[in-house]
């Protein structure tokens, strides 16, 4: 019989490594990952499918979850390592008060952030892709901009639409005041008729995305981690000035 005597250095030694592989598993599922970038970091988090609010989505949704990326943003506000943040698009829409909490905290955030928009930035997604202080989109992604809708029985009434009117300049004074379209074009978008079946509203590619003054300009992956990088840069000179 052959009696094996614990290891201490060993077993802190696993113990650290499962702590590092939990963690990077955690990043992943939620979609986000901080990677060094001409010795910057620059941390990188992805809104996909559907944005959750108060309610569950069914298991099969890809979603992303309020709760999740939240507190994520304060973190990344708050590290003293993290100096850029990626947000990477590819999103149908969801909950309007989930996402525009989301994109109000981006907007406010002292950290360089970009945008890209890949696949799709439709809906509330919107909002969050200009956000950031700088937005990019790729030529085959796409943008749909409608007036608000919502799910399930609502009442006919006065206040209900009044709701709804309200909900909606919510959401027009914040792309306006966080991009370079006017209020008029942009209202104008969204009430178009004839394009989208069953449905008011507009679609737009890459090039009409950045022609309209909605996204700031069209590039990639490589191009918005330039920006960073450059913003970085220019926030680490300031702070040496002074």
């Amino acid at each position: 019989m052959v009696i094996s005597v614990p290891n201490n250095e060993q077993e802190n030694d696993n113990e650290q490594n499962d702590r590092e592989n939990t963690a990077e598993a955690s990043d992943f599922e939620t979609g986000s990952i901080t990677v060094s970038k001409d010795g910057h970091f620059i941390h990188c988090l992805t809104i996909i499918g559907q944005i959750e609010g108060h309610y569950i989505l069914p298991s099969q949704n890809k979603t992303t979850k309020y709760e999740h990326v939240i507190p994520q943003l304060v973190a990344i506000e708050e590290s003293k390592e993290i100096e850029g943040l990626l947000i990477i698009l590819n999103t149908v829409g969801g909950d309007v008060e989930a996402g525009l909490a989301i994109a109000e905290l981006l907007s406010t955030m002292k950290t360089p952030t970009a945008s890209l928009v890949l696949g799709g930035g439709h809906s509330i997604g919107v909002p969050l892709a200009v956000s950031c202080k700088r937005s990019f989109i790729v030529p085959s992604a796409t943008m749909t901009v409608h007036p608000v809708r919502m799910n399930g029985l609502i009442l006919g009434v006065p206040q209900t639409f009044s709701y709804f009117e309200k909900m909606q300049d919510r959401i027009v004074n914040f792309v306006i005041g966080n991009s370079k379209i006017n209020e008029d074009e942009f209202r104008n978008l969204m009430m178009k008729t004839g394009e989208l079946v069953m449905d008011v509203g507009t679609v737009l590619d890459g090039e009409g995305a950045v022609k309209s003054g909605l996204i700031d300009q069209m590039g990639g992956l490589s191009d918005a981690l330039d920006f960073l990088n450059i913003m970085i840069e220019e926030k680490n000179n300031a702070l040496d000035n002074h």
